[in-house]
This record gives structure tokens, sequence and C-alpha cells, in this order.
């Protein structure tokens, strides 16, 4: 009799993919580097286990947006302060803080709670093109469409 496989910590596989962000949109480059932290692109998935890879995300200062998403939409954080509310543009985050606004992206694309944020965790992203992950032979990752 066959049964289902459930992946767990002792066999999973986890590779490392470079992922290269100039000219692409923002939310369908978010959308499939949280499917492969997530381990959607494997045969081997399993939804309550951690089965992703790590995804190195180079050049994060030349992902494009649509339309007037740079002037018009924010991104907010609060300082849990009375009045503490804080707001940039995208165009702001884009060009002083690239890097936290596609981490930001992302992990609101992966599952809430201590699963998610173990996944949140093999996500690595750099401004420019160089990064400091040779060591683990990252394999370049083609995204779709």
């Amino acid at each position: 009799m066959r049964t289902t496989f459930m992946a767990n910590e002792n066999n999973i596989e986890r590779k490392w993919f470079v992922v290269d962000a100039e000219g692409k949109r923002l939310g369908r480059l978010a959308s499939e580097v949280a499917a492969i932290l997530r381990g959607k692109h494997k045969p081997t998935y399993t939804p309550h286990a951690d089965t992703g890879d790590h995804v190195i995300v180079i050049n994060a200062e030349k992902i494009e947006l649509t339309g007037k998403k740079l002037t018009d939409k924010m991104y907010y954080r609060h300082s849990n302060y009375p009045g503490g509310l804080k707001a940039r543009s995208a165009n702001e985050m884009r060009s002083s803080y690239p890097e936290k606004m596609l981490e930001t992206t992302v992990k609101g694309m992966l599952p809430k709670g201590s699963l998610g944020r173990k996944m949140g965790k093999k996500l690595h992203v750099y401004r420019g093109s160089e990064h400091n992950h040779q060591a683990q032979k990252p394999e370049v990752y083609e995204l779709h469409g």
C-alpha cells in the first residue's frame, strides 16, 4: 500500500537560487519568490513544513512599479508611541531602502506565524549585482512570464 509523502526537517534538500530583479515588476517577482521560499515549485511540497529553498535577489533598486504607484503607493510603520505613524512613498523606498521594500512585499505573501517567519529568513535581498553567498553555489533562477 502506498502512503502519502510528508516532508520533515530530515528529508528536505535545500538549494540556493539567484533571481535578478532588474526590469521586473514588484508584485510578480515577489509572488514567484514567495512560492520558492514556501517550496511550492517542488513535488515534495508539504503545507505544514518549511520545504522551500533559499532565494538571493540582486539589483533590488532596479525593480519596476506600474502606473502611479511610485508616487501614490505608501509604506507605513508605527513606533508604538502615540502619533508614531511613519509613511514613505514607494519612490522613496525604492531609492533609499530597496531591500526593505522587496522584503516587505514578499513577507506579506508568506504564511503568518512561526512557519512564515522561518521561511522569511531564507530571503536575501541585495541592492546591487553583488552578493556574498558564492560559497553556497547558487543557481540562476529564471522567472516565468
